[in-house]
């Protein structure tokens, strides 16, 4: 049972641990390395994956709280948490990038959010890229009359959800030589990290351009853990262009694995792991008779 005023999670019944799934394909098999599928995407039908695992430690926090966090117009994080707040009855504020988006009609992504109850607060991107800021935080919880909020960053990637992402990596223990994810805040591979076993290695497909992940996820795991953990590294050379982007070459690839393995790949950030492990394989950066985890983070949202 839960205290009273914290929100009581088990009553939202989430899939744990979530299962690991092996595929066969013979772009991995020819070169002597297997496959598997961690299948995080199954852990609750609304809070699919990391979502599952960042805001669960979060929504305990805030105690009943209401829940302000940010996101882009098409951000799964912003979906999650106008889910978890609908399922466990919190109040719930989007602050959204992008103030022309005020305007227009919601696209089917911010649609939802608002149909699970979200009340939507958008700013303007200067503000946005400035949201951090302490003032400028003060100022945008003024403006959206949500100063008793408890506030949950961009992604949900914060100390409580680091920890969280533990979790993660204590499944996989033992489980494969080389563990492989993809990452937007860096907040689910700082924490998967730590609990890996010393012997396993972490790979991190970023799905922003920039190379600025690598300085956030140690900031991440200082917070966290007070230095850093585990053996990983990031490949930056699969983003496609940047967040939310994907290319007729991915989409491609998506859709063959998918018919391939009757597995539906989410695009933003699964399709551009998967093919960025293909890749990698084909190259020999992973050694024969390895074997190789990805985290199916997500599932594709419906247009």
């Amino acid at each position: 049972m839960s205290s009273p005023g914290l929100p009581d999670l088990t009553t939202l019944r989430p899939r744990l641990p979530s299962p690991l799934q092996e595929v066969e394909d013979e772009r991995f098999t020819r070169r002597g390395v297997r496959l598997l599928l961690k299948r995080d995407d199954l852990i609750h039908p609304d809070l699919v994956g990391n979502k599952w695992r960042k805001l669960a430690p979060n929504l305990t926090a805030a105690a009943g709280r209401p829940i302000l966090t940010f996101g882009g117009a098409y951000s799964n994080h912003l979906r999650a948490t106008a889910a978890a707040g609908r399922l466990l009855g919190i109040p719930t504020i989007g602050v959204v990038r992008g103030e022309e988006l005020a305007d227009r009609p919601l696209n089917t992504s911010l649609a939802r959010c608002a149909a699970d109850g979200m009340r939507m607060h958008f700013v303007d991107r200067q503000t946005y890229r400035r949201k951090a800021e302490p003032d400028i935080l003060a100022r945008v919880l003024r403006a959206a009359d949500a100063e008793a909020a408890y506030v949950v960053p961009e992604g949900g990637s914060n100390t409580l959800a680091v920890r969280g992402c533990r979790a993660l990596g204590e499944e996989l223990s033992g489980r494969a030589d080389v563990v492989a994810i993809a990452c937007g805040t860096g907040g689910t591979l700082a924490g998967l990290a730590a609990g890996l076993s010393p012997d396993q290695r972490l790979l991190g497909i970023p799905v922003l351009r920039g190379g600025f992940l690598t300085a956030d996820i140690r900031a991440l795991q200082h917070q966290a853990f007070g230095g850093p953990r585990g053996d990983w590294q990031l490949d930056d050379r699969f983003h496609f262009g940047g967040y939310a982007r994907t290319t007729p070459e991915l989409e491609a690839f998506a859709e063959d694995f998918e018919n391939r393995h009757g597995l539906p790949v989410e695009r933003l950030y699964v399709a551009k792991l998967l093919y960025g492990l293909v890749v990698l394989t084909d190259e020999g950066a992973l050694p024969r008779g390895s074997t190789v985890v990805a985290v199916v983070t997500g599932t594709p949202q419906e247009t």
